[in-house]
């Protein structure tokens, strides 16, 4: 039996020969791509991969076996954390030539048909075999632009290939080739200002004596023209793991007329430290106009970015974020209370204390706090030495002189990290890569709010289908007719509290005491701010105005004021201010990637740390986050007395607990709770 199964395999082995010969020498083919499609798909179905060795245009192919060739080291010998490697080269010899003819046909010239090694059983091992078609690179290319992930895109494609034999590293592959012909001959830094020039980005840049950049802004041109045209309050944060080079990246977010965030402008940050602040500022600044300065801008208790700011822009109000101060305050003071609720109790006596209507209120509230929980005294001395010096910047009678549009926390920020960080993906990503992820998130972000502001123009809401709104229809945005709505209803059923004016103060928009003045009257345009208007302003590229830079007009300027006087100027003076000028037009700026820094915080003791690689964008919990994980989910209540509730379902008004009274209803941002949410 052995015998007749030996005679068998000769007998298939000399058929295949056979066939392969008549194959090669009888085959003719119009291109190349034909020429190596029918060569790939004959020896993939007879068990062998086959891959290009040599080539010259329009001239010959050089074919081999994918498993030609022997194994070479090209990392350092002596590296002693080399990864565990394999190998599928044998050195076969296997040679095929595929030529052009004279007539323009394509033939082949068998040199070595013989292989050293047994045919595959299954191809698909073969990465030749798992080579994507052109009109497949190209979905990947276009997948890859709008951000999508590589396990998406080879999940699409196997939606539309069920038999595509890709696999993940595939993907990731034609990503790398993409990558390599995009930036050519160029470096990655150099392809990067490229981009950005061409694009129009609004960039600046320092670097060390090495020619290393240590800091980095880039503001796209649609956040620019955003930023332009809402130019009242900015939100400011840095956010972490967005880049190989561990750089911090300083955010700065603006906010639309429909109340919905953008993104103004991006700071890649060497230190987080004043110097390093005062230069990103500036560079933002010289974007809104130097004449032009915000009324608000917030951010967390950063003293760097803090003085900065006071540094740039002295006439902004900086606010600080009151969410930031809830939990920065719950982990230093947590640890001096025993049990749960009466540290939920503290909480809320504080928040009665920084949400007071006045500052005679605040006074008052912060005595009562304080004499409540004087036996506490490391948590009153932490409250006292590190927030209430800063009381202006957050403390509701103050801050609700400001216009910061209903914004007193730093969220809109922290939603934009989240945002860039779903573009991104990972945090590995060079310049150049976070610059293309940059560029879909703000995309994104203009559309939704061009989109938004084109519906608005031609909608009126339908409880707008009132005389008193006829002059705001199609000139105020809805989110702004909403307020002014509500403010109407209140003043309609006469539910308002006394006028301290902090509405209109704080939003730009009437409130219920001036509306009483309009219960049937039309509403003037002129109460509303310029902020939620809709009619000022057009997005479309067409309307843009034309040499709209400042900068650019003031250097036409400087030009034009040192050629007048360089023709009255004497000779030596000439050939000097000549010499300079010449130097900075010839000089060539030669810029290289940033020295890859160490990251913040405790490195990590596995790369895998908590099923999250070292490449992941997920920020490290905060101080205050592992405090609260060990608190408990549902405290006892049982010492609590609620006001306003008869059964569950109803809104509490008040909590009492032990000497303290918490009223609800002057903290909104705090939320609304029921009898049964607090139970």
């Amino acid at each position: 039996m052995d015998t007749q199964s030996t005679e068998t395999s000769i007998d298939s082995s000399s058929l295949l020969v056979e066939k392969e010969k008549v194959y090669l020498f009888s085959s003719k083919f119009e291109s190349s791509g034909d020429l190596l499609k029918s060569v790939r798909e004959f020896y993939n179905a007879i068990g062998y991969g086959i891959s290009i060795r040599t080539s010259k245009k329009d001239k010959f192919y050089t074919l081999q076996c994918d498993r030609g060739g022997s194994y070479r080291d090209i990392k350092d010998i002596q590296d002693k954390r080399k990864r565990s490697t394999a190998s599928r080269l044998v050195d076969c010899l296997f040679r095929i030539i595929g030529s052009k003819r004279r007539d323009g046909m394509w033939v082949f010239k068998p040199k070595h048909l013989a292989h050293n090694h047994e045919p595959s059983s299954d191809i698909s091992g073969h990465p030749s075999f798992r080579q994507l078609s052109p009109n497949k690179v190209q979905a990947v290319k276009d997948m890859s632009r709008a951000g999508i992930p590589p396990r998406q895109i080879l999940s699409s494609l196997r939606q539309q290939f069920p038999n595509l034999p890709a696999n993940s590293r595939t993907i990731y592959n034609v990503k790398n080739k993409i990558k390599r012909e995009k930036l050519g001959n160029r470096s990655e830094i150099g392809a990067l200002f490229e981009e950005l020039q061409q694009a129009e980005f609004f960039y600046d840049v320092l670097h060390d004596s090495d020619g290393r950049i240590t800091r980095m802004f880039v503001a796209h041109p649609l956040s620019i023209k955003l930023a332009k045209v809402f130019n009242y309050t900015f939100v400011m944060d840095c956010t972490y793991k967005t880049n190989k080079y561990n750089m911090p990246l300083l955010d700065i977010v603006g906010i639309s007329c429909f109340n919905t965030s953008f993104y103004s402008g991006f700071a890649f940050l060497d230190k987080e430290d004043e110097e390093n602040y005062i230069w990103a500022l500036n560079v933002f600044k010289g974007i809104l106009g130097h004449e032009k300065q915000p009324l608000v801008i917030i951010s967390d208790r950063e003293l760097a970015l803090m003085n900065a700011i006071t540094n740039v822009f002295p006439s902004t109000t900086n606010l600080l974020c009151v969410w930031h101060i809830e939990k920065n305050v719950l982990a230093n003071c947590k640890k001096y209370f025993g049990r749960a609720e009466d540290f939920d109790m503290f909480m809320l006596s504080w928040k009665n204390v920084v949400y007071s209507l006045t500052e005679a209120i605040f006074l008052n509230n912060l005595i009562e706090f304080e004499s409540m929980y004087e036996n506490k005294k490391g948590a009153i001395d932490y409250i006292r030495n590190i927030w209430l010096p800063w009381k202006e910047k957050f403390v509701s009678p103050w801050t609700d002189k400001y216009l910061h549009f209903g914004n007193r926390s730093s969220s809109r920020a922290e939603g934009a990290h989240s945002k860039l960080k779903m573009y991104l993906q990972n945090s590995t990503g060079g310049f150049q890569e976070v610059k293309e992820k940059i560029c879909l998130a703000v995309e994104h972000e203009f559309n939704e709010i061009k989109v938004k502001l084109a519906s608005e123009k031609i909608q009126v809401p339908h409880y707008c289908n009132n005389p008193v709104y006829k002059d705001l229809l199609y000139h105020v945005s809805q989110f702004a007719l909403k307020k002014v709505s509500e403010q109407l209803v209140k003043a309609k059923k006469g539910t308002m509290t006394p006028c301290i004016g902090n509405f209109m103060a704080t939003m730009g928009l009437p409130c219920a005491h001036k509306m009483e003045s309009y219960i049937e009257k039309t509403i003037p345009l002129e109460l509303i701010h310029p902020q939620w208007r809709i009619d000022r302003f057009s997005l479309n590229s067409e309307d843009d105005p034309q040499n709209d830079n400042d900068e650019a007009k003031r250097f036409q300027n400087l030009l034009d004021e040192l050629y007048s006087k360089y023709q009255v100027w004497p000779l030596n003076k000439k050939e000097t201010v000549t010499s300079i000028i010449n130097k900075h037009v010839n000089e060539s700026d030669i810029y290289f990637e940033p020295v890859i820094k160490r990251p913040k915080g405790r490195p990590p003791k596995s790369k895998k740390r908590k099923g999250k690689g070292i490449t992941s964008t997920t920020r490290d919990p905060s101080r205050f986050e592992y405090v609260e994980s060990s608190q408990s989910q549902n405290p006892s209540c049982s010492t609590y007395l609620f006001q306003g509730s008869n059964e569950v379902g109803d809104e509490v008004s008040h909590i009492h607990h032990e000497n303290s009274i918490i009223d609800l209803n002057v903290y909104p941002e705090f939320g609304s709770y029921t009898f049964d949410s607090l139970i």
